[in-house]
């Protein structure tokens, strides 16, 4: 009998972002794969393209006890259900809930994946409140992943995780990033950049700077609009193309967001669909990404794969997807004047762009290959049965 593979996140779209491929490479391997997550379409459709086998569990991302108790007795009764040997839960919700479930019905294998801290969300008595959610999804799990060496540095060093149970895949990330086929510049016709710009009203001979993620405050918007202010005045060339959806529950001040939609050199765009991704990279000659926080940050891994170098805070998490001097700068976090500055730079010297851009994509083919993460994690599976005299294509039955 297969061993049974559960995944547990709180939203689809969580499933389709970061673990789309990971979970076919797990079933060809040898898994019976299962994903649970709140119900949506990209649920839907994971089922037909990864072949897998989907739940749809009521689960919210925002804080409601009623409908938090709700989720746990939700996947407690699926997992009594389905039996499965190994439940791999993450982002906050989901791995807290999805952890103390799997405890309950002693669910052999435990794998929670952090992927940032949540304890950074909150100060005073709601940081304290949040340590003690991360510490519990912690102890309750057998095995921890993060999704980069400072998230793992950081909850080891503040005694949320024993440090001997908390690993990094490879050199980290949430899935890599495929340099080689959907993100590499060779693979984009000029022709369809050329259009993106006459469509956005951007010049040919115009200089792009872009900013990839959600549009809200901890994302760094506005010191990214002071910066923008000042650095409009200088450059008259300069456009600002933004990509991310703007979120209420951590909504950016009206009249920031309404002065940037309202300037003819700053092009929004709520939502573009992955796979157009790398031609609007194209669009861009640098990238800016002046988060508070992180856990391991994507955007600046397809950036550097496409080409361009990356201007980030250092934070957690973005301090591994940029090499400070190598593929782009990093500033402190909550400084509109350290950020204009760098921006400044690249700007001012088109020759460093493309040698860091360069380096950058170098770095991403030979440290962030998806197949390296899915592997790695994999061994991980494997390691783990063995230790309780398992492989992967055979399981106890004994009641859970």
């Amino acid at each position: 009998m297969k061993v049974k593979l559960l995944y547990v996140t709180t939203i689809p779209e969580t499933l389709r972002l970061f673990l789309l491929g990971q979970m076919r490479y797990m079933r060809d391997k040898g898994f019976e794969v299962h994903a649970a997550s709140g119900p949506g379409e990209d649920l839907n459709h994971l089922a037909t393209s990864e072949k897998i086998r989907v739940h749809a569990v009521p689960m919210t991302r925002g804080v409601s006890p009623l409908k938090d108790v709700v989720a746990f007795i939700s996947l407690w009764w699926l997992f009594v259900k389905i039996r499965p040997t190994i439940v791999h839960g993450s982002t906050a919700k989901a791995g807290l809930l999805s952890m103390m479930a799997a405890a309950l019905c002693r669910i052999p294998v435990r794998v929670y994946t952090l992927r940032g801290l949540i304890s950074e969300l909150g100060s005073g008595p709601v940081n304290m409140i949040l340590r003690a959610l991360e510490w519990i999804a912690c102890r309750c799990a057998n095995q921890v992943l993060a999704v980069s060496r400072s998230v793992a540095d950081t909850i080891s060093r503040e005694k949320l995780c024993p440090g001997e149970k908390i690993g990094v895949l490879e050199n980290g990330s949430s899935k890599g990033v495929d340099a080689e086929d959907r993100f590499n510049p060779l693979h984009v016709n000029k022709q369809d950049v050329e259009t993106l710009r006459s469509q956005y009203r951007i010049p040919m001979d115009a200089t792009v700077m872009g900013f990839v993620w959600r549009i809200v405050r901890d994302k760094g918007i506005v010191e990214l609009a002071a910066a923008w202010q000042r650095l409009k005045r200088d450059y008259p060339a300069l456009f600002l193309v933004m990509i991310g959806p703007a979120e209420p529950w951590d909504p950016v001040p009206s009249e920031i967001l309404a002065a940037l939609r309202g300037d003819p050199r700053v092009i929004i765009l709520d939502f573009v669909p992955n796979k157009y991704m790398p031609k609007h990279y194209l669009m861009m000659d640098l990238v800016v990404l002046p988060t508070y926080r992180e856990g391991f940050p994507n955007v600046p891994l397809e950036a550097a794969a496409m080409g361009l170098p990356v201007v980030a805070t250092r934070v957690t998490g973005c301090v591994d997807a940029v090499v400070e001097d190598v593929t782009g700068t990093l500033v402190a976090a909550r400084d509109p004047a350290a950020l204009e500055n760098a921006i400044r730079f690249y700007l001012n010297d088109p020759a460093l762009r493309k040698t860091r851009g360069k380096a950058g994509r170098q770095r991403v083919m030979t440290d962030f290959r998806p197949e390296l993460i899915w592997d790695a994690q994999y061994r991980v599976y494997v390691r783990l049965l063995n230790a309780l005299g398992l492989s992967v294509a055979e399981t106890k039955t004994d009641p859970v």
